[in-house]
């Protein structure tokens, strides 16, 4: 066998070894994002000028005040409640701002794990926002996360963790395979 073979096959089986205990600290992975709709519908009744606009609240959390896109999103929680996050091209979708970060120079996230309705979550502390819409942070969420996370939605904020919401990640659903 050769000297290659005789480095790399060990080497192989080591990473494969290690790589469910990699993914055994991880709580919940978010891959992909959706930028906010302001509405989530409007109501009418006899009289067309007479309407109700319902907002788009999430989790208790209101909406920001116009649209917004986010090209690509990823983020990893771990169990400690470690947050790794990087978002691209998270801009306004609609204003005379349209294209840019507008006012917003720096965002927050919240992370929920159960059903509730309340803006209570697990929260990272205010990271910066480039004009362009890019921004990457490591933090801990505080308070700290539960054991599971059933339901998660994880809520990009503009500003803080008391902002409104302007986008919101994907949760990454793993197969029973790759949760073994």
């Amino acid at each position: 066998m050769s000297k290659v073979w005789k480095v790399s096959v060990p080497v192989f089986f080591g990473v494969l070894m290690l790589a469910p205990t990699v993914r055994a600290d991880t709580l919940v992975e978010f891959e992909g994002g959706i930028g906010v709709l302001t509405a989530d519908g409007v109501t009418c009744g006899q009289d067309p000028t007479n309407c109700f606009v319902r907002r788009n609240d999430v989790r208790g959390v209101q909406p920001g005040g116009q649209p917004w896109v986010i090209r690509q999103f990823k983020a990893k929680v771990k169990t400690n409640g470690r947050i790794t996050a990087e978002g691209k091209g998270l801009v306004l979708a609609g204003s005379n701002a349209i294209g840019t970060a507008g006012g917003v120079n720096a965002v927050a996230v919240t992370l929920f794990c159960a059903e509730e309705t309340t803006p209570d979550g697990h929260s990272s502390g205010s990271h910066p926002l480039a004009a362009d819409g890019d921004f990457k942070f490591t933090d801990t969420l505080s308070p700290p996360v539960p054991a599971t996370c059933p339901t998660p939605t994880l809520l990009i904020r503009a500003r803080n963790n008391t902002g409104n919401w302007i986008a919101a990640g994907i949760p990454e659903v793993r197969s029973e395979e790759e949760s073994d």
